[in-house]
């Protein structure tokens, strides 16, 4: 303990040194990639909760956001079920044990910045039964799960994809509990869990699940061993529960939405660390069936990252670029197409919640955002939807996770500091 101690007060005065502006992000389409920065340590700083008290987050004018849900454990992504209830998965996993020196630091910097409360492990249902925006009813619709974090709904039913396991709830419309324990489609990787969250989506004809699994590592730090089956998105056959690798080398696929109107799957995924505070945007992109997207051997298409040993050129020729960089560190969590219904700017395009950076001096993130498409495919700038969870005192008061977009007209957003789940409309 006394090592530690002094290894990460060392840390600290390190970073106190850290360059102040690390310099403009990365969006777009063709981002221009600054060259590596490699250091003893990247920068770790992280806003500490701070209460909201009678602020609220910021949304665009002609739009408003109230929070519909309190006093959760851990939300992190959401559902909106056919009849309007919107169901919440909270709750929290892993059970990585840190593995160089810096990881010491960079888990007592990330405890930092969340919630003290414990996750829930459950999935709690909210309802507004007469519409006016107000959710008054609530429930716990199941409890005793295991990280749960990607939400589906198909098939008529409910599933859950948990740190270890993808599991299936028979539903009845108006359900607000489930009617008995869920059944087990398959087992998911959950060995050492570096990233524990496992993301969901389900194809339009319910026929295929898909679940992006993150690697056990920044950059194989740990051996290729650990990384089977990992870094990559699944394609599963709902009835058989048979799976197979649909895409690979996406090093954290964070959330997974199909687009409507076609059979396309989309994702939001975080990239590797520890080459600069402008390396390596994290991205949105359509997830091509076969693609390669790099990790661990390049990044951004081909550009190699030296420190992967050993390297491998031909997967290097096999990158395929992301669609769209969203900055780096920004850490995209959640991922929803919008609907016609979300009015003016907002009508097509993806919403993207920005968990918020970590290993950054200067903190970006800390957002949801609109990318705007534009004959299928993103087009333009990011633009802001709910900011305001940063504090001029350089505090958090949330951090949004999961996005959804209620058909009717409303935007989603979980916030695992506060606990609290918000809902934006449109003025009417």
């Amino acid at each position: 303990m006394k090592r530690a101690a002094l290894l990460i007060g060392a840390a600290a005065l390190a970073l106190s040194a850290c360059d102040g502006d690390p310099g403009p992000e990365q969006h777009g389409s063709s981002p221009q990639l600054p060259d590596p920065q490699r250091g003893l340590l990247p920068d770790m700083v992280i806003p500490k909760p701070a209460a909201w008290g009678e602020a609220r987050p910021t949304v665009p004018q002609g739009y408003r956001i109230a929070a519909i849900a309190t006093d959760l454990r851990i939300p992190r992504q959401t559902l909106v079920l056919p009849n309007g209830d919107i169901l919440v998965a909270e709750g929290t996993g892993g059970n990585e044990q840190p593995y160089r020196p810096k990881d010491f630091i960079a888990t007592w910097i990330k405890a930092k910045g969340k919630t003290p409360v414990p996750g829930g492990n459950r999935l709690t249902l909210l309802r507004d039964a007469d519409g006016d925006g107000s959710y008054e009813a609530r429930s716990v619709f199941a409890e005793h799960l295991n990280g749960p974090y990607g939400l589906a709904f198909a098939n008529g039913a409910i599933y859950v994809a948990n740190q270890d396991s993808l599991v299936r709830f028979d539903y009845r419309e108006g359900q607000t509990a489930a009617s008995g324990p869920p059944a087990l489609v398959t087992l998911l990787p959950s060995a050492i869990n570096h990233h524990w969250t496992k993301s969901l989506a389900a194809s339009p004809d319910g026929r295929f699940l898909y679940v992006g699994i993150g690697s056990n590592s920044n950059i194989t730090e740990r051996g290729m061993e650990v990384e089977a089956d990992r870094a990559r998105v699944w394609q599963i056959d709902a009835q058989t529960g048979a799976h197979r690798p649909y895409a690979t080398g996406i090093r954290n696929p964070t959330s997974l939405a199909i687009q409507p109107g076609t059979d396309q799957l989309w994702a939001v995924a975080n990239e590797r660390d520890e080459i600069g505070p402008n390396l390596v945007p994290d991205y949105l992109t359509s997830v091509k069936e076969g693609a390669f997207y790099g990790w661990p051997y390049s990044y951004w298409g081909q550009h190699v990252d030296d420190r992967v040993r050993p390297q491998d050129p031909q997967k290097v020729a096999a990158a395929i670029p992301p669609d769209y960089a969203l900055g780096a560190h920004v850490a995209a969590l959640g991922l929803a197409f919008s609907a016609p219904a979300m009015g003016g700017d907002f009508a097509s395009g993806a919403f993207v919640g920005e968990h918020g950076s970590w290993n950054r001096n200067k903190p970006v993130g800390y957002r949801v955002v609109f990318v705007p498409f534009r004959d299928g495919k993103p087009a333009g700038d990011p633009v802001d939807v709910v900011t305001g969870f940063l504090t001029g005192d350089g505090k958090t008061r949330g951090r949004p996770v999961g996005v959804s977009v209620d058909p009717r007209g409303a935007l989603i957003v979980a916030d695992d500091v506060s606990n609290t789940v918000w809902r934006v409309t449109a003025n009417r």
